[in-house]
């Protein structure tokens, strides 16, 4: 078994809220390689520190373990308008020297959750798609999977700063979008997301997220905060310490975390390329 050890904070966090004990992580390791070996339908990345991350956010059950695998694959293959961008295309970096999406490299504490800054409005709409700049998102969560052990234990908090935001953002994401986007967000994710702050809102925001509110569960409806110019009030809720400075915070400059982002992509792009080929593949999937 090829883990890396948790910071002790952190491993008692995943021992009391993920039910994760040491003893016991080789055997569902063992269990769920067995299941995925006799899937005919399903090419699954079986390295022990991916998997780990989905028995974290299926808190140990391997019956919902198994079901959020089978999902994460099955959308790789039939969700193509979420994963739009290939591994190999010069289109990541640009979009990444956009700084519309900021995973901030550092946490308040060794058990703390991970911040993820969306800025959807710093994207021309002309140069880049909403879809696509998602796309780049999710490629940044299967890095995070793999190395990112506060994110796949303590959870992660998205910061949303609608700053710029146009209706020519809004034009470019169909209802049918939005739903298979949330899908994959939502259900298919590995991660426990433990907030969602929204700043600088447009007038027709409250329009939009009534619309995107009907696709979320109660559990991650209740967890959006509003805060829209209120900065003092986000403050509260998300620490200075992990925002860019820019945003008032001491977590390095959006230059400094843009640039750790792009060299962070240029080290996995060969596991990016392996992992293109794992999905689904429906025409082998057994029919009850």
């Amino acid at each position: 078994m090829s883990l890396r050890q948790l910071h002790p904070l952190l491993a008692a966090k995943a021992r009391e809220e993920l039910n994760e004990e040491p003893t016991r992580i080789e055997e569902c390791l063992r269990l769920l390689k067995e299941w995925i070996a006799v899937q005919p339908h399903l090419k699954v990345r079986t390295d022990d520190q991916w998997l780990v991350a989905f028995l974290r956010g299926c808190k140990y059950n391997l019956d919902k373990t198994k079901t959020k695998i089978d999902l994460y694959y099955t959308l790789r293959t039939t969700a193509p308008e979420v994963y739009c961008i290939k591994y190999s295309e010069p289109k990541i970096y640009r979009i990444l020297e956009t700084g519309a999406i900021l995973t901030m490299p550092k946490t308040k504490g060794p058990a703390d959750p991970r911040v993820i800054l969306l800025r959807p409005g710093w994207c021309n709409p002309s140069d880049f798609t909403f879809m696509e700049v998602m796309a780049v998102m999710l490629f940044q969560h299967q890095i995070s999977y793999m190395e990112d052990d506060n994110l796949t234990v303590a959870g992660m908090v998205n910061v949303v700063d609608l700053k710029g935001t146009s209706l020519s953002h809004i034009r470019q994401i169909s209802i049918f979008e939005i739903r298979k986007l949330i899908t994959v967000t939502q259900d298919a994710a590995t991660t426990r997301m433990k907030g969602v702050h929204i700043l600088n809102t447009m007038y027709f925001f409250e329009t939009c997220f009534n619309l995107v509110k009907r696709f979320l569960n109660d559990k991650i409806r209740k967890r959006f905060q509003i805060h829209n110019k209120n900065y003092e009030e986000f403050y509260k809720c998300v620490p200075r310490e992990v925002l860019p400075v820019e945003y008032g915070g001491e977590g390095g400059t959006t230059r400094e975390i843009i640039d750790y982002w792009k060299r962070k992509f240029r080290e996995y792009e060969g596991w990016l390329r392996e992992d293109f080929e794992y999905k689904s593949d429906e025409s082998q999937r057994r029919r009850r």
